[in-house]
């Protein structure tokens, strides 16, 4: 069996995902090299050499690679903030070995604005009513605020506040979740307007889907879509957050979408890509999971949301587990330019993230939801890794924002830990990633227990039931 050395760049429960399936490989005896945003204990465990590079600095990482460049044969990213920052571009650039992501120029997800220009020029159907606000095109706080009033106007207010970089400010806002008065809005676009330029779009009533493709730069591979849940609370209440579970069905599209709405999907996709591609000189570039599209189905047509340039968090972990050819192989083909397929498995996924109490700040929000009696960061996953002996490879247990010191786990401030159940329907996959949650222990975690539940997924059924009727 031939060995190869791969260097993964972790961030959380994403990635620890990717290194679980290239640890599956049959035809390749797998070493890991990790670059690592905390010493996860499962990465730890599993890697040849682990390192701890808090802020996942790319010159670090870089440095990380050329240390064991004559053993590594190539590098996945999953985490965005190093593809922004151009780890791809830095790593081929001094160690010649090939990376597994877009390159920089096309890390879209980097400018939300330009995302909508590019959509424009290629899709403009895809697109929301939108408009763009630059600091210097106007004078004083008094000019903008008329401005944006004008174009609330137009919305009759139903808008949606975009920062068009990451920024110090309050990040998206939409109106009837995060604010309900004019004032409230612009209060919020300014904390965001005083960085960078802001995008206000016009508020899409419909249900979303997630939408992701493998990409050997040339050739585009449509994954089966998935569905998360960003609210932090149960019946979607509370702030967003960066996901708290998802789940897939058992063939390629969702409950509450008709076969012809994901030919649709694989349509205005492969329409975005085919567009992108052929304005980029260099094949390989788009490289990795270019389009991970967050798509809202309206009954009459879909509109994207934003689209970025890596791998869906939590989305993605739906859907490696599945994967029945040699995932080595298929990142092999993703570098050489002749990947045509991937097969899956015909089976629903649920994944449900257990999070610590104070989350974001999510406790002060909801504090009954919270059980703030367990102040233990201490996590103990032995009784969640016992399922195994019950379901085998129909759970998985992937740590996240954890670390382990001297033996022990540690949750850390983010998604601690996600629960993968897989099964022949979602409601055997949603019991499965339940019992996975349950029984871990300690570290004041919680979770939704609704991801995927028949009654949530009921209600997406007679919305887009509803939007259909209207269309």
């Amino acid at each position: 069996m031939e060995k190869i050395g791969i260097l993964v760049v972790s961030y959380g429960a994403r990635e620890v995902a990717m290194v679980d399936a290239l640890l599956q490989s049959r035809n390749y005896q797998v070493e890991l090299y990790i670059a690592d945003k905390q010493r996860n204990p499962f990465n730890a465990e599993k890697a040849a050499k682990h390192v701890v590079i808090p802020n996942l600095d790319v010159e670090e990482i870089c440095k990380f690679a050329e240390s064991s460049k004559d053993k590594i044969d190539f590098v996945l990213v999953g985490s965005e903030k190093p593809i922004i920052e151009g780890i791809r571009d830095l790593v081929e650039k001094r160690t010649g070995l090939p990376v597994i992501c877009p390159k920089q120029e096309y890390a879209i997800e980097a400018s939300k604005i330009e995302q909508r220009l590019l959509f424009q020029e290629i899709a403009p159907e895809a697109n929301p009513r939108f408009k763009i606000f630059n600091p210097a095109d106007y004078k004083g706080e008094a000019e903008v605020k008329s401005a944006v009033y004008r174009w609330l106007d137009e919305l009759d207010n139903h808008a949606v506040v975009k920062p068009d970089k990451p920024a110090l400010g309050k990040g998206v806002g939409v109106w009837g979740d995060h604010f309900a008065t004019r004032e409230q809005l612009f209060e919020h676009f300014m904390s965001n307007f005083q960085y960078s330029s802001v995008i206000i779009e016009e508020k899409i009533d419909g249900e979303e889907s997630s939408f992701m493709a493998f990409c050997d730069g040339k050739h585009f591979i449509p994954l089966p879509d998935t569905r998360d849940y960003k609210r932090a609370f149960d019946d979607d209440k509370g702030p967003n957050t960066g996901g708290m579970g998802s789940y897939k069905d058992v063939g390629d599209t969702l409950p509450f979408l008709t076969a012809a709405e994901r030919e649709q999907e694989l349509a205005l996709a492969n329409k975005i890509f085919e567009g992108w591609k052929a304005k980029i000189k260099d094949d390989s570039a788009l490289r990795g999971v270019p389009l991970y599209l967050a798509f809202m189905h309206t009954g009459h047509g879909i509109k994207v949301l934003e689209n970025n340039s890596r791998p869906g968090d939590p989305e993605i972990i739906n859907l490696l587990p599945l994967i029945k050819d040699d995932f080595v192989d298929v990142c092999f083909k993703m570098i050489e330019g002749n990947l045509t397929s991937v097969a899956l498995e015909k089976a629903a996924t649920v994944l449900t993230y257990k999070v610590p109490s104070d989350y974001g700040g999510y406790a002060d929000v909801f504090p009954n939801q919270i059980d703030k009696s367990v102040v233990s960061t201490q996590v103990d996953l032995s009784k969640a890794y016992a399922l195994t002996k019950k379901y085998g490879n129909r759970i998985c247990i992937y740590p996240g924002s954890m670390e382990t010191r001297n033996g022990k786990n540690y949750a850390l401030k983010s998604r601690t830990v996600g629960v993968l159940g897989i099964g022949k329907s979602i409601e055997e996959a949603r019991e499965i990633s339940l019992e996975g949650a349950k029984a871990i222990r300690g570290g004041a975690l919680w979770n939704r227990t609704d991801v995927a539940s028949k009654q949530h997924i009921a209600k997406s059924v007679s919305h887009m039931d509803n939007l259909r009727r209207k269309a």
